[in-house]
């Protein structure tokens, strides 16, 4: 019997060191993420103010991304990747007696979000260093489980941690997640020939560099149209983190504090489900292929999420909820969730393959600096769903801005579907 690819690449110690370093370094940063919003709130009371949360993490990878980047190919990545562990543990340690102070949480956060940019362009770049090629579909499988887990898992607990640690002790609490990401990150072992980054010139100069992985990207279709849709899938995340309160609220009709059960419980177990089978049996496939087929997946589901009392009154659903028990009927409880699993089923179709198409067609030289761009691309695009997409749910409503949201995925989708590649 073959043996299955996914546990191959669990055997390979190195990566399955990254692995752990990964979730517990990305649920720190998100349950920081996430923790600061419910904080800030609470001692402002204003959403202007939770705002400026939001622009602290993201304005650093506007302005530094793509110069980490730059710098990061220059350097050890697992020794990135442990230093900037232990740097954000360190900076998050005044939170826990400075914690009601805005100007003191807006500094920590820039600063956190800082040392960040130097910590994505090590830590995706590095997998081809520890796997070889035909496992790195796999690879970023279990890789893109534990990002997006990670991410809804901080979202989910966010809440009941500071309930359960207190807003002092919970940020004690991330220090430590933040070390222990670190030491798994010093656990990574490699030939050095791998690890070690190839020399370079430094006298060429950022402006040089940056020019030239500007212009590698643009003109290598393979590499825009990853980068493109890896940016596309964080800012609908973005987005659907926007807007959840609302749709919890106006549509869903239930409190908010149950919508990360809802939504993001079943999310994660489509994120899981779709890794798995794309790591375990699709790795033969058009990685271009998957994407768009995840792509379009992705716009129906956001499309359909306003409409699950449509769903509860067809005569078809009617028709099974009189013949099913009372515990067992449809109702559009059961359509959000259902729509949640195919929403996150759909975002490991879009980034595993992505991420792997970007890993194959970048050389060690290149690798950081095309993550750089990715960040500061979605650093810049993530301003938008913040300033803009909450106010005009307000003006228009939720449902009208998450069928437009859904709407325009698909037309992105039928484009690079039906255009882009004959082109």
């Amino acid at each position: 019997m073959k043996d299955n690819l996914i546990l191959k690449v669990l055997r390979i110690r190195p990566f399955a060191y990254l692995i752990a370093s990964e979730f517990f370094s990305q649920f720190s940063m998100n349950l920081l993420n996430f923790s600061l919003l419910i904080v800030v709130f609470s001692v402002a009371n204003s959403n202007s103010a939770v705002s400026g949360v939001v622009l602290a993490f993201t304005i650093p990878s506007i302005l530094f991304g793509i110069f980490a980047g730059v710098l990061v190919d220059r350097w050890n990545k697992k020794t990135v990747l442990f230093a900037t562990n232990i740097i954000r543990a360190l900076l998050v340690i005044p939170l826990a007696l400075l914690h009601t102070n805005l100007l003191v949480i807006y500094a920590v956060t820039f600063g956190v979000s800082v040392v960040t940019q130097f910590f994505v362009p090590a830590e995706t770049p590095i997998i081809p260093l520890l796997v070889e090629k035909p496992l790195l579909l796999s690879a970023n499988a279990l890789f893109g489980m534990g990002i997006y887990i990670s991410i809804f898992l901080a979202y989910a607990l966010s809440g009941p941690f500071i309930a359960i640690f207190g807003q002092s002790n919970l940020f004690i609490f991330l220090s430590i997640l933040f070390l222990i990401a670190g030491f798994f990150a010093f656990l990574i072992k490699g030939s050095k020939a791998k690890i070690e980054p190839k020399k370079m010139e430094v006298a060429r100069g950022f402006r040089v560099e940056i020019s030239e992985v500007l212009k590698l990207i643009s003109k290598t279709k393979t590499l825009s149209h990853a980068i493109f849709s890896l940016t596309l899938a964080q800012i609908m995340i973005l987005v659907l983190a926007v807007i959840g309160p609302g749709y919890a609220e106006h549509v869903l009709r239930i409190k908010v504090v149950s919508f990360p059960t809802v939504f993001m419980i079943p999310a994660v177990v489509g994120i899981a489900l779709g890794a798995l089978i794309i790591g375990s049996f699709l790795h033969k496939k058009s990685k271009s292929a998957l994407t768009k087929f995840g792509m379009l997946l992705m716009g129906i589901s956001i499309l359909l999420l306003p409409y699950g009392s449509r769903v509860e009154s067809r005569m078809i659903v009617q028709f099974l909820n009189f013949y099913l028990p009372h515990i067992l009927r449809i109702t559009m409880l059961h359509v959000t969730v259902f729509l949640a699993f195919m929403l996150g089923f759909a975002t490991s179709f879009v980034f595993v393959p992505s991420n792997a198409l970007l890993q194959e067609e970048t050389s060690d030289e290149w690798r950081g600096r095309v993550y750089g761009v990715l960040g500061s691309l979605v650093g810049v695009m993530s301003i938008i769903p913040v300033v803009v997409v909450g106010g005009l749910a307000d003006i228009v409503g939720v449902k009208a801005v998450i069928t437009g949201t859904g709407i325009v995925v698909i037309i992105i989708a039928l484009i690079r579907i039906f255009i882009t590649d004959r082109n």
